[in-house]
């Protein structure tokens, strides 16, 4: 009898291995496939991000001189929907625009025609945007090979 019982609960433990163990197996082999898959490819841009920042030794009166000018353009260009989001910089060094632009060139364009980039007071750099491209793999059909373990 007790050989039975210790009999049976080594058969149990194994059975609870055998399943933990095909449980983590099917688990790996679904990741490995899944990591095989090719990844999204770049994303066209539909945004661009400008980062002003003015240049070295200018002085505040010099920015100050165009700044009216400055402001209304800029609202301009936010109602006409151009400008879709505007923040200062933490640092107080600048501004960050998000524009509505496909390229870095429409963006540069519309940067260039403002008071502040016209007079040579403020430089730009240019980020294009795009949607969060790995999150299409959470509408993806999982892997044939995930599926089928």
């Amino acid at each position: 009898m007790w050989l039975y019982m210790r009999l049976s609960l080594y058969m149990q433990h194994q059975r609870w291995f055998l399943i933990f163990s095909l449980f983590v197996f099917g688990l790996l082999g679904a990741a490995r496939a899944f990591a095989q898959q090719p990844g999204p490819g770049p994303q066209p841009a539909t945004h661009v991000m400008a980062i002003l920042s003015v240049r070295e030794g200018i002085t505040r009166d010099q920015i100050m001189k165009v700044m009216q000018t400055e402001i209304r353009d800029t609202v301009k260009l936010y109602l006409d929907g151009r400008i879709e989001q505007w923040y200062s910089r933490a640092d107080g060094k600048g501004v960050v625009f998000v524009l509505d632009c496909k390229t870095t060139d429409q963006a540069k364009a519309l940067m260039d025609a403002l008071p502040l980039s016209k007079e040579k007071l403020v430089t730009f750099d240019y980020i294009p945007l795009a949607p969060l491209g790995p999150l299409r793999l959470l509408l993806a059909a999982p892997p044939a090979a995930a599926a089928q373990q």
